[in-house]
């Protein structure tokens, strides 16, 4: 099956505005630079926080649909876990594939721009004094899927998300021996602080604190002519830089 037939444009014009509500009401989300993204197909490749209740995808796809239009078409490459049960069709209408190579460079290749984490989980349970550190635990694939699809890079960076819960550790030795391995499709098994139940695994069932989340869309990269190491140590250094910008504006966790 194709990856771009489950999409749902009038589905996904439905929700729109209820997640728009969420993120600026709850969040006060604020992204800067979304006009940079190009036209046609492009790989917007971005640093993830929030654990399990991460909010890059909604805040980003918000903010896309306001500078574009609705009808822009915007996939996001997810973990497989995130199309098994119940949520399963909800992704899926919203624009979420598979990160499997074929799926990304489908939709790249049709002129669609498609949201990666390339850090997945092992970013998003970053500890919180590693809340400003980007880190895609050596994960380059996305650099060869935008040389073979022939799109340019876009790296966003946002700040915030990390602070929604206090992250303790990843938690690596726990996941390696936690019965949940398999079903959790994770080595993982992260511990975390947050409201009301304190100290949880894997940071459920706790809620986000409604943090302000910032989010910086920076210039594309080509990486055309690149080696892939040498893109992606481009890519990651020019995330860390303007991270390190946003660290420095901001006054109060939480409040932003």
């Amino acid at each position: 099956m194709s990856a771009l037939e489950d999409r749902d444009p009038g589905y996904i014009a439905t929700v729109l505005p209820f997640l728009k509500l969420a993120m600026k009401g709850y969040f006060r989300s604020e992204v800067r630079g979304m006009e940079r993204v190009p036209e046609g197909g492009a790989l917007i490749v971005g640093n993830h926080s929030g654990g399990l209740m991460a909010m890059d995808v909604p805040i980003i796809a918000v903010a896309f649909a306001d500078t574009f239009g609705a009808d822009r078409p915007l996939y996001c490459l997810a973990h497989d876990m995130l199309f098994t049960g119940v949520a399963g069709p909800f992704f899926r209408k919203f624009g979420f594939v598979p990160a499997h190579r074929g799926k990304a460079l489908e939709v790249l290749r049709s002129g669609a721009v498609t949201i990666v984490f390339p850090g997945g989980d092992y970013d998003t349970f970053r500890p919180t004094l590693k809340a400003n550190v980007i880190d895609f635990n050596g994960r380059t694939g996305y650099v060869s899927t935008a040389l073979e699809a022939g799109v340019p890079i876009v790296p966003v960076v946002s700040i915030g998300g990390q602070e929604a819960q206090f992250h303790l550790t990843r938690g690596q030795f726990l996941g390696r021996l936690s019965p949940l391995r398999k079903l959790m499709r994770s080595d993982l098994l992260p511990l975390t602080i947050g409201f009301p139940f304190g100290l949880t695994a894997a940071g459920v069932p706790n809620l986000p604190l409604p943090t302000k989340i910032v989010t910086q869309v920076l210039d594309p990269i080509d990486p055309a002519g690149m080696e892939v190491a040498e893109a992606d140590a481009l890519v990651r250094a020019r995330m860390q830089a303007a991270l390190d910008d946003l660290a420095r504006k901001r006054k109060i966790p939480v409040l932003g």
